[in-house]
């Protein structure tokens, strides 16, 4: 398959194809990395030919993103973003990593606007890919201050501060969110963004510049990301600052900026009900007002879509705030599941589905990082025995759950720790 979007259109048929054969490698030679595999010889031997033949071929996509045509720099950084997206290159990444990051490095500094997103895009990749371990950690400081740069640059493009806002936050989450420094800086970064769509000292939400309610959307989606690695000392002052604020932006006129809006503040009365038994939102019947206007909003001037969609959003977002009932949600990948149940993991599982695509039950199945947040394990390695064997999927569900929640308690005391040293 050719890019879905992006540069398509003028990648040329030669970048199309380097696209497509790293994909049908990569489907040819599937799970070899993870399922064990007794075959015959020769099965073996094709096996490694085709992932020798794909690695090759990435290693082409490296050799142009240093390319001095930006048509093929751009055409390079696509072909990456679907292999990263849809395989688990570990091991062929950390030799290369260093040679990765410096050409990333250099198209955010220099590229164009559409070649900062991709490059951004395909950063937060390369975090997920070196499954948040040192390498990680070590590519997120190198490449923070230029992502912070184009971010704050109010005459940078619109699609590459989004692209940036959104790798900021995935990177720090999945690389740095242990460091607190790191993580008051990064969301103290994202919270300066979205804060220019709050009302005025008189109530007033100001009115948006073209492009703005995507890009806030973008930094405030990533900001929750990392909220929900904040320490409980932080979080009471977060809760405090911007629940208030928040509420005010349900009336943006942009659709997907109120979803977001929505979302978040759910988001922030489960973690404000979870430190604090007795948490209670400031207005709450106002806010419950303004929630079901927007899941009964029958506004003609929307588009059907945005309205269906707003309404569904909505009236989940108010039976949470009222019961505290939320709609789970289940995500199947090989013989797995995982269940969506609250807005904590609903915010992480979309987060890696925002960046992966299509491809993240892939890295459910086989990514260690994603296995680990998500608390299922090491990869399966899977043979008749075992998947005739099934375990209840109720089973599975309690076992997913604590292990999350058992994650989640841990991070949170290292971080607190280290919150009370700062």
């Amino acid at each position: 398959t050719g890019a879905k979007n992006g540069v398509k259109a003028e990648s040329g048929a030669s970048d199309d194809e380097l696209t497509s054969d790293i994909l049908s490698h990569y489907s040819s030679a599937s799970e070899t990395t993870s399922v064990l595999d007794d075959g015959p010889g020769s099965e073996q031997v094709d096996e490694q030919t085709a992932q020798e033949e794909t690695e090759d071929k990435l290693k082409q996509c490296i050799d142009n993103l240093m390319d001095k045509s930006a048509k093929t720099r751009l055409a390079a950084l696509e072909s990456l973003r679907q292999a990263f997206s849809s395989r688990v290159l570990y091991d062929f990444l950390t030799e290369r990593r260093l040679t990765v990051s410096d050409c990333l490095e250099r198209s955010l500094k220099k590229g164009s606007g559409e070649e900062q997103a991709a490059a951004a895009t395909v950063f937060a990749l390369l975090c997920i890919q070196l499954e948040g371990r040192d390498e990680a950690e070590e590519g997120f400081k190198m490449l923070r201050p230029i992502l912070t740069t184009i971010l704050s640059d109010s005459t940078a493009s619109i699609a590459a501060r989004q692209s940036c806002a959104r790798a900021l936050g995935m990177c720090c989450y999945v690389s740095a969110a242990d460091d607190g420094e790191d993580l008051i800086k990064s969301m103290a970064l994202l919270e300066s963004v979205f804060m220019s769509s709050y009302p005025n000292r008189e109530g007033t939400l100001p009115t948006p510049k073209p492009g703005s309610p995507v890009l806030h959307s973008a930094a405030l989606q990533a900001w929750s990301l990392l909220v929900t690695v904040c320490p409980a000392s932080r979080l009471r002052v977060l809760l405090g600052i911007h629940l208030p604020k928040l509420q005010v932006c349900l009336q943006s006129n942009d659709v997907n900026y109120r979803i977001a809006v929505g979302e978040t503040i759910a988001l922030l009365v489960e973690l404000g009900r979870e430190i604090d038994e007795e948490f209670e939102v400031e207005d709450g019947e106002g806010l419950c007002e303004c929630l079901k206007s927007l899941a009964t909003d029958g506004n003609k001037h929307r588009a059907k879509n945005d309205r269906r969609k707003q309404r569904s959003i909505f009236r989940e977002v108010l039976h949470y705030i009222e019961n505290e009932d939320f709609t789970e949600e289940k995500i199947r990948f090989g013989v797995e599941s995982v269940y969506i149940d609250g807005w904590l993991r609903r915010r992480i599982y979309y987060a890696f589905k925002e960046i992966l695509e299509s491809g993240v039950r892939h890295h459910l199945q086989f990514n260690p990082l994603l296995r680990d947040i998500f608390g299922l394990g090491a990869p399966l390695i899977l043979d008749a025995a075992v998947k005739g064997n099934k375990i209840s999927r109720f089973e599975k569900h309690l076992f997913n759950s604590a292990a999350f929640k058992a994650r989640t308690k841990q991070r949170n005391k290292v971080r607190d720790k280290r919150a009370d040293v700062m």
